[in-house]
């Protein structure tokens, strides 16, 4: 199902000349950014437990290079610029401080891990001590700190969730994994504030024509038993383009509970693409929320798999997007075992010539009776010149199952508009507090209140883009 409204011309994330493209590839696969940074980053590192792991990802990524419009998961989103453009490995180095981030992290009680440019901050990050929960960078981890249950789990978990074999900027984000968080939460331990992981971009002393490359990793091991949040932050600081890779592994074993949020707030010179891949164990539940809020083109793939009976696997999204930004979001909810449930509700907002696209798929195995899968896209447009492709699917090769999916799409509701227009609100507050109306769906479902009144503001903030 595709909605789409307006014409535009060009942009990061729209469609160009497919021979144009694949050429610009085949070049940059042999010669690009990547490959300097790649023989640059193992010139300095040497000899690591990470090396072989990086070696295999990087020989992988040079096989399938990056994605094009012949791809038909990225049919919709344009990367091609990724490949013209010239980035430089952040390796560290830039200094800020607390308050430059003021406003930007939500005001939660809890261990904070925070990187800077790639590199970690132990002066920026709070390392509160909870029984049975680890929160440290993996660097530390693999030079022997932690307990042997750590290093264990990294051993057993890291890079086994994420598919780099298929997804080439997950092999790409794993060619250049120096660092990572590590949160651990042991068996049946249940922790009541949030583990906050702040990435950072910020301003950085290059040539005018190239920008800045970020990698981050985060791995989450949630034991049996156990309960934990995860606030997962993006940041953009200064100007200057940017490039960000994110990848995420969360491991829900039985009877496990993991709430994820993800918020990013990159600048808008950003190319922020990113996924998450979740596996869960039996009796276990998983909840995303992500937040998307800033970036020039946003792509965010979130994967989780229902790997044991009794799952159940909750993926909410809002993105805001205004002037030429692009935002696409691609799931796949890949139901392996019987008896489990999920629940998937992505919206955006879109304003000026911005274009949003949603790809939802639902996997209900074979084996996978009894499954209960609910998925929903809804989309508002705020000028004629916004745009939304969707595509909502399911894949059912069992026969006693309930599953639904569907895909709206329209604009501000005239006569809500006029009714509040004729109790003496302006124009702006009123088409404001429906648009608020519209997303708050998303955070009504969310149980740390500071938390909630956090993610408000930053969509009220947001919101001015959309004037």
């Amino acid at each position: 199902m595709v909605f789409r409204e307006g014409v535009r011309e060009a942009e990061p994330g729209r469609k160009e000349n497919n021979g144009t493209q694949d050429m610009t590839q085949s070049v940059q696969q042999e010669t690009g950014w990547h490959v300097r940074n790649f023989e640059a980053l193992a010139s300095a590192n040497g000899v690591t437990p990470l090396r072989d792991i990086r070696q295999g990802a990087f020989e992988r990524f040079r096989e399938m290079g990056f994605p094009t419009l012949k791809h038909e998961d990225w049919k919709y989103t344009n990367v091609a610029p990724l490949s013209r453009r010239s980035f430089v490995r952040a390796s560290g180095g830039a200094t800020i401080t607390l308050e430059d981030l003021d406003g930007l992290l939500p005001p939660v009680s809890g261990p904070r891990l925070i990187f800077v440019n790639g590199a970690f901050s132990g002066e920026l990050s709070s390392a509160d001590t909870v029984d049975g929960l680890t929160v440290s960078p993996l660097s530390s981890v693999l030079d022997g700190g932690g307990d042997g249950a750590d290093r264990d789990a990294v051993e057993k978990h890291l890079s086994k969730y994420a598919n780099l074999d298929e997804k080439a900027f997950v092999a790409l984000n794993t060619a250049f994994l120096e660092d990572a968080a590590f949160v651990r939460v042991a068996r049946n331990v249940s922790v009541e504030e949030s583990v906050h992981i702040v990435f950072v971009t910020t301003d950085a002393d290059l040539p005018a024509d190239e920008g800045l490359a970020v990698h981050p990793r985060v791995l989450v091991v949630a034991e049996s038993g156990s309960e934990l949040t995860v606030i997962e932050s993006h940041i953009g600081l200064g100007g200057g383009l940017r490039f960000s890779n994110p990848v995420s592994e969360v491991v829900v074993m039985e009877n496990a509970r993991v709430d994820h949020f993800k918020v990013q707030l990159e600048t808008d010179e950003t190319y922020h693409v990113g996924s998450i891949h979740v596996e869960q164990a039996r009796d276990s539940r998983y909840t995303s929320n992500s937040f998307m809020f800033g970036g020039l083109l946003i792509r965010n793939d979130i994967d989780p798999v229902l790997d044991g009976e009794g799952c159940e696997s909750n993926l909410n999204g809002l993105f805001v997007l205004g002037d030429s930004q692009h935002c696409d979001t691609h799931t796949i909810i890949d139901h392996a075992k019987p008896h489990c449930n999920s629940n998937e509700l992505y919206k955006g907002i879109l304003a000026g010539k911005s274009r949003g696209v949603f790809s939802g798929r639902i996997i209900v195995r074979k084996d996978a009776q009894k499954t209960n899968a609910f998925q929903s896209n809804k989309n508002l447009l705020l000028s004629g010149d916004a745009s939304v492709d969707s595509k909502p699917q399911l894949e059912i090769y069992a026969d006693d199952v309930k599953c639904s999916h569907g895909a709206t799409v329209g604009q501000i509701d005239t006569k809500a508009l006029f009714y509040l227009r004729t109790r003496g609100i302006d124009e702006v507050s009123a088409r404001t507090m429906l648009v608020r109306a519209f997303a708050i769906e998303i955070l009504d479902p969310v149980r740390n209140r500071e938390l909630a009144t956090f993610l408000e503001d930053l969509l009220i903030r947001s919101l001015e883009k959309t004037r």
